[in-house]
């Protein structure tokens, strides 16, 4: 028999969805930094069922000005002191966290106790134990998890997972999966461990990770690690710069991966019984090329139809789940199995020693 806070849940996601039909699903972006105002923003403009209602930000001059930008009235903008009235804002259907690691898991949750969806960037949270609660507040609540993927929506990416799990070039032997630039600013907070939680592996070392995790459809039972970082480095006082680390994966492939604050990469290929394909750059904001070769012979590039951005894809993508009541294809299950991974990395960093995943 359903409890009455699972009923009550229910309930209240069917009508979130029933309020939702007939209009563009209404985004509260939090956190107007450059991805939220270069990248995420702007892509409302080809999205099909989403639209910017609200904003969220420290600097009330920055926010009047983007809102008048976006057409976003003037009681539709918040600060983090006066987020929580956001309960209120019957406009606003998804909370979009964009802030930087550290605060994800405490403005999902309070979104989550608002009454409403939440949308997180990557990663999903600094540890485990705040994705999983941030999992639980959303349960409770009776509101969808979804962490930005934004790869998972990009037509490149989507037809690499789509090679790999037809074998189109046989079954998958090993990957390779580098992720890394080179930073500067080191006051920035992606460099102060108290905000990121980490250093390169956290922010884009887990593109590599998710790469292979996403083109196997398998989760890796072990990992070991290597790292090199200069201490003596201004930038890297408190974080990681370069890690090298090798996935062992159920089926027998083998993924060695690159994560980089200090060089520069963004690519993977797959070599599989028959050939291999590449994409490089692979996970960039736009320029996906992939690369395919069969049996020895030279590779030949292979167009993909983008008909919609990665970004505007994946809002959409959010809408249409709250419409249908489907959940996303990346929730917040997702970016806690790479949590995960991820402590498990830098124990095998630590230690030295393989670990051995449940």
């Amino acid at each position: 028999m359903m409890s009455r806070r699972v009923v009550l849940a229910a309930g209240a996601a069917a009508a979130s969805g029933a309020r939702a039909q007939g209009r563009r699903i209404g985004y509260a972006i939090v956190g107007l930094g450059s991805y939220a105002t270069r990248q995420i923003m702007p892509s409302f403009a080809a999205c099909e069922h989403a639209r910017i209602a609200a904003l969220v930000s420290g600097s009330p001059e920055k926010a009047r000005r983007l809102a008048a930008e976006y057409g976003v009235p003037e009681r539709s903008i918040y600060s983090y002191e006066t987020f929580d009235r956001i309960a209120d804002n019957p406009d606003v259907d998804v909370v979009y966290v964009i802030l930087p690691n550290s605060l994800h898991a405490e403005y999902a949750i309070r979104a989550a106790r608002a009454g409403k969806h939440v949308l997180c960037e990557k990663p999903m949270a600094v540890s485990a134990r705040e994705c999983e609660q941030m999992i639980a507040a959303c349960a409770k609540a009776g509101r969808k998890l979804m962490i930005g993927y934004r790869s998972r929506f990009q037509p490149h990416n989507v037809e690499a997972i789509r090679m790999v799990r037809e074998a189109e070039l046989g079954p998958a032997r090993v990957i390779t999966a580098e992720h890394g630039f080179s930073i500067g600013d080191p006051t920035q907070w992606r460099l102060k461990k108290a905000l990121s939680g980490g250093g390169a592996l956290m922010d884009i070392g887990i593109y590599s990770l998710n790469a292979c995790r996403y083109l196997t459809g398998e989760e890796p039972v072990e990992v070991s690690a290597l790292e090199r970082t200069d201490r003596a480095d201004p930038r890297f006082g408190e974080v990681d710069d370069t890690i090298l680390f090798s996935l062992r994966f159920p089926s027998g492939v083998v993924a060695n991966c690159v994560s980089a604050y200090s060089s520069n990469h963004n690519r993977y290929r797959v070599v599989a019984q028959d050939g291999w394909f590449e994409l490089e750059p692979a996970t960039a904001y736009q320029g996906q090329q992939m690369r395919v070769s069969r049996r020895g012979r030279p590779p030949e590039p292979r167009e993909i139809a983008a008909p919609k951005t990665q970004f505007a894809g994946q809002l959409d993508h959010m809408a249409e789940c709250i419409r249908t009541g489907r959940d996303p294809i990346v929730p917040g299950e997702e970016g806690l199995k790479d949590v995960r991974i991820m402590e498990a990395i830098y124990q095998a960093v630590r230690t030295g020693r393989t670990v051995r995943l449940a």
